[in-house]
């Protein structure tokens, strides 16, 4: 392939990514909890040497794409009138404890599992402010949850779920759609505006999505048409060379 065409490759492979970034963004509008994704592109730039390029043809820009990253802005907060769903308000993480150790979330649709301890729908549980599981018994069967997290019953309280915060969002791993593994110190929320019987629904613009992905497949288009004009102009190149003279 000529340069040109590499050059146009980097970005029909860039803008498979962004594509695929938008339909999962699509297929997730209705996942509690969940974060739009965006695509970071950036220039890999090719210093040519050893070579007599035209005029401002020596540094040659092919597109990266360099990274992910996830739109905090809160969704909105649907009340669902079940009182193991929970539901952020302020900036911070549910933690729950998976095989691969603990993770965030926001996704706080959570229930008992048939031992008591309250997990999510993965069956991860709940941790508490002290990152142990929360347990509950059979006799504890009305269930209220306060802003700061305290769990109490007919019996008294029961516990506090831990909402934490990270000190540095760029150093948070998705997992999942709604996990995240956190490569940074956390530290306690002591005001996390929790809302008991209520879920936060993802940040997900369908409108602006689909117009998001329709943008993004023009683009895509427009290369795949490059690159098969590039091909064709080459063959036809190729043929005239080899063709016989008459």
């Amino acid at each position: 392939m000529t340069l040109s065409t590499n050059i146009a490759m980097s970005r029909l492979v860039a803008q498979q990514r962004a594509l695929e970034v938008a339909a999962n963004n699509m297929a997730n509008a209705n996942t509690p909890g969940y974060k739009v994704e965006r695509v970071l592109f950036s220039d890999w730039l090719s210093r040519q040497r050893n070579v007599d390029p035209p005029a401002g043809g020596r540094v040659v820009a092919y597109t990266q794409d360099r990274a992910t990253w996830r739109e905090d802005q809160a969704g909105t907060v649907t009340h669902t009138a079940n009182p193991f769903d929970l539901a952020l308000t302020g900036d911070g993480f549910f933690t729950v404890q998976t095989p691969q150790g603990p993770r965030l979330t926001r996704d706080g649709r959570f229930g008992p599992r048939p031992d008591g301890t309250l997990a999510d729908g993965a069956g991860a549980a709940v941790l508490d402010a002290n990152g142990r599981p929360i347990q509950l018994s059979p006799a504890d069967t009305r269930i209220t949850i306060a802003g700061d997290g305290t769990i109490s019953s007919e019996n008294g309280e029961l516990g506090r779920i831990g909402v934490v915060r990270v000190t540095d969002r760029m150093r948070m791993t998705a997992e999942g759609n709604t996990n995240f593994r956190a490569d940074a110190p956390t530290a306690p929320l002591p005001s996390p505006g929790i809302v008991q019987g209520a879920m936060e629904d993802s940040n997900v613009k369908p409108v602006v999505e689909m117009t998001r992905m329709m943008s993004e497949l023009r683009e895509f288009q427009l290369v795949t048409q490059f690159v098969q004009a590039e091909f064709d102009r080459q063959k036809d190149a190729i043929d005239k060379i080899l063709s016989p003279r008459l």
